[in-house]
């Protein structure tokens, strides 16, 4: 679903962030709004951030500046929280994107969020699952292929991704996300519009199917194979799922 609306801040841990995906994390972020502030902080002087200084003019990124007042610290992340504070209370905005790995900024996207802000979170799958679950979606860096890559490089990226049947189905979480996500969407019978149940699902937690390995919600739960699955419509391309439990 887009949100061609909104007016997103994106802010770039460098120290925590991989160069090679900023063409993914903008490709993906279109699809919400517009990226019209753009800002990656790090100590420019550091070898580690050469990656990230070649792609700074090209997609419009400001760097800035921080020093490591000490020594094995990274103090990317009070700058960054800083600056996002301002821009919260300065700047109309509709969400922020926060690209790093780092749980640090839990509480930035809480706070955020109770300022009625979206935060989409991009990071490896090292980060922590506080920061995850804190944002509205989170996407992992290693799940989303470059968009220049080809399709067969995308292709075997997803298969090595994909979580098995056994793996989904002992996910509790994920598993009652999805169970609640219909409760809350059905009909009479039990059948719940997907669109409905992804949009449920969007709106509550942080989960996208591609952090599973799957293109979609509908590949998602037939992998799962604890859910009916029905198409409809006047050319059956509406697909409509129920928990297979309710027995009707």
């Amino acid at each position: 679903m887009k949100h061609s609306e909104e007016k997103i801040a994106l802010i770039i841990d460098v120290d925590n962030a991989p160069a090679s995906k900023i063409d993914v994390i903008l490709s993906e972020l279109a699809k919400y709004g517009v990226v019209n502030i753009r800002k990656a902080y790090g100590n420019w002087k550091n070898p580690k951030s050469k990656g990230w200084e070649a792609v700074l003019f090209e997609y419009a990124i400001q760097p800035i500046q921080q020093f490591d007042y000490t020594k094995g610290k990274n103090a990317s992340d009070m700058a960054m929280t800083i600056d996002a504070m301002e821009l919260l209370f300065t700047k109309e905005l509709d969400a922020f994107c926060i690209v790093s790995s780092d749980s640090d900024f839990t509480p930035l996207v809480m706070r955020i969020l109770a300022n009625g802000l979206k935060v989409y979170g991009f990071g490896e799958k090292k980060t922590p699952m506080p920061f995850v679950n804190a944002c509205s979606r989170f996407l992992y860096l290693e799940n989303l292929g470059s968009v220049n890559e080809t399709r067969v490089n995308s292709a075997n990226q997803k298969k090595d991704t994909k979580r098995s049947n056994s793996e989904l189905k002992k996910d509790t979480k994920l598993l009652n996300a999805l169970r609640h996500a219909i409760e809350s969407t059905e009909d009479e019978e039990g059948w719940a519009y997907l669109a409905d149940v992804g949009n449920h699902i969007s709106n509550n937690t942080s989960y996208d199917p591609r952090n599973f390995g799957y293109k979609s919600w509908g590949e998602l739960i037939r992998a799962i194979d604890l859910f009916e699955v029905q198409k409809r419509g006047e050319h059956r391309s509406a697909l409509y799922v129920r928990d297979k439990r309710r027995g009707y």
